[in-house]
């Protein structure tokens, strides 16, 4: 994976756009534990965020056991890691973001460039012994060291996934009953669910510099049962391996821990056969040469982007190609319009009271006849555009009295351009929906019964919201839309049914009943694992028809 276009994928409309506050720019992969995303520091620097899979985070015992992994990973600081910056293991889902190495993984180069040169090897060992050695002094076992997790920077390898894989891997465990960790690289301990302990990495950093060297596994590919077994039973095949390296591998990849090298054993092993090399911070020439040509890191987004991601086919609304004039610029040209048309009525009235009581030959009587196409008034208010004259006057009904040009614009049964131009909205944080009750957007709780509009159901496959007359429509711009933009979008919105397989906690629905009640959803936990017992959890804020 050499070019930026391969590295970078664009965001799917089943994609965040914001995650922890950081804006994603594009997609780099997603692997068991979750997807991975670029991203950026307030500074410009690149993360990686990587967002944890649903059924993962509905686990209560993997929240508990990535809360403890995630401070742990936090006192991690090695030359040859990528830093843990951030993380939140609390939020729906939950995420983490540490520092992007912008190269190639172990396993990409070697699947490109085919296996690495015995001082490429050597540097390897070295750097990801290292990384190793920071690890453990935090505490953390990685589990899960393979080629995908060693990425290849231009100073040398970086490891990356330390300790959340022991959250992953033994919620994986207790569901399936499957040994923890990647077959293929594990250690016979590992396989065959004994304990675990530094001495395992050290045999999974055997397992990927044999990896390196040969291209392909050392207890090779096949069934899961196979490998496991050849990796418990059986001893590695050395003589496939470089005749200089065959003494470090031989020491890394002893069937008992307590036999395996130290990774100060490693370091100094490898170190000590670099020579000049290991002094330098970029390493022998062949590292630079097996990494490829350098990635372009796509550069941070501006604050004013607005990502909207290709809409799925079952979506009913392709998003404008401009930006719709908000409400309350329209209202404010309506309310300038409405003022200058009252201003050359009243004009025109004035002028035609003037010259109708300069002869007295155009005078209304008093029996308060109107003009043809006058409006009629309040009976009895009186209300005129002068001060004399009986029931005649712009706007204004039969009847006698006096009245002023403020009156009779107080009286016109037009709305008053100082008007609030958007309703008053009604927040109900946190509805529960499940399969037992459901929501009326214009109450102000949800129904316990099937009864209301908006209901969340649950098939075998699938879960959704469907509605019996309210059109649905999830958002895929910017957080934070308001009652303008929900109203404005809703106008091509035809479904009253949405899929939520592409709505995670913080994602946005805007909602339009038949009374013309808008309102904006916003979800805060979806819980869609188990169909029998899923739920959705919503803010609720609605802005009444007038």
């Amino acid at each position: 994976m050499n070019t930026s276009s391969e590295a970078f994928r664009p965001l799917q409309a089943d994609d965040p756009v914001v995650v922890g506050g950081y804006r994603l720019a594009a997609r780099i992969g997603a692997g068991g534990m979750g997807r991975v995303y670029l991203s950026h520091t307030q500074g410009g620097r690149p993360v990686a965020i990587k967002v944890v899979r649903s059924e993962l985070a509905d686990d209560p015992a993997f929240r508990r056991r990535f809360r403890r992994e995630i401070a742990a990973a936090r006192r991690v600081r090695g030359a040859y890691t990528a830093e843990l910056i951030d993380a939140d293991p609390e939020a729906e889902p939950p995420w983490l973001a540490t520092l992007y190495v912008p190269g190639p993984s172990l396993a990409d180069a070697v699947a490109e460039r085919g296996p690495l040169p015995v001082p490429a090897v050597l540097w390897l060992m070295a750097g990801v012994a290292e990384a190793l050695q920071a690890i453990h002094e935090a505490g953390i076992v990685h589990r899960d060291l393979k080629p995908s997790n060693v990425l290849l920077a231009t100073d040398g390898p970086r490891v990356i996934d330390f300790g959340i894989s022991l959250a992953a891997d033994a919620t994986s465990f207790t569901a399936t009953g499957a040994a923890m960790g990647t077959p293929v690289f594990m250690a016979p301990e590992q396989a065959s669910g004994d304990e675990v302990t530094a001495a395992t990495d050290v045999f999974a950093l055997g397992q990927t510099a044999a990896f390196a060297v040969l291209g392909e596994p050392l207890y090779g590919d096949g069934s899961l049962p196979a490998v496991l077994y050849r990796i418990v039973h059986a001893a590695p095949e050395l003589s496939l391996l470089p005749e200089e390296l065959r003494p470090l591998f031989a020491r890394c990849l002893a069937a008992e821990p307590e036999e395996r090298a130290t990774l100060a054993d490693i370091v100094q092993w490898c170190g000590e056969r670099l020579g000049p090399d290991a002094a330098g911070m970029e390493g022998p020439s062949v590292w630079r040469e097996i990494r490829g040509s350098e990635l372009t890191v796509p550069a941070p987004l501006a604050p004013s982007t607005r990502i909207l991601p290709p809409a799925p086919a079952h979506w009913p609304y392709a998003p404008p190609p401009a930006e719709p004039m908000s409400r309350r610029t329209r209202m404010a040209l309506i309310a300038v319009a409405l003022g200058a048309v009252i201003s050359l009525a009243l004009l025109g009235g004035l002028a035609w009271t003037a010259l109708s009581t300069g002869d007295g030959s155009h005078a209304s009587t008093a029996t308060g006849s109107q003009r043809p196409g006058a409006g009629a008034a309040r009976a009895g208010t009186g209300t005129g555009v002068t001060g004399s004259g009986s029931g005649s006057g712009f706007g204004s009904g039969s009847g006698s009295g006096s009245g002023s040009v403020g009156d009779a614009v107080e009286a016109s049964p037009r709305p008053s351009p100082t008007a609030p131009a958007t309703p008053q909205p009604i927040a109900e944080p946190l509805q529960y929906l499940d399969a037992t009750n459901s929501l009326n957007l214009g109450e102000s709780a949800v129904r316990n019964d099937r009864k209301g509009d908006i209901r969340f159901t649950c098939g075998a496959q699938k879960c959704s919201l469907e509605s019996r007359g309210s059109v649905l429509l999830p958002r895929v711009g910017e957080p934070g839309a308001t009652y303008d933009l929900c109203e404005f979008e809703l106008r091509h919105a035809t479904s009253h049914h949405l899929p939520l397989a592409a709505v995670a906690a913080g994602s946005e629905i805007c909602a339009r009943d038949r009374a013309g009640d808008i309102a904006l959803l916003v979800v805060q936990v979806k819980s869609t694992v188990s169909p029998e017992v899923g739920f959705l959890m919503t803010d609720v804020t609605v802005w009444p028809h007038a």
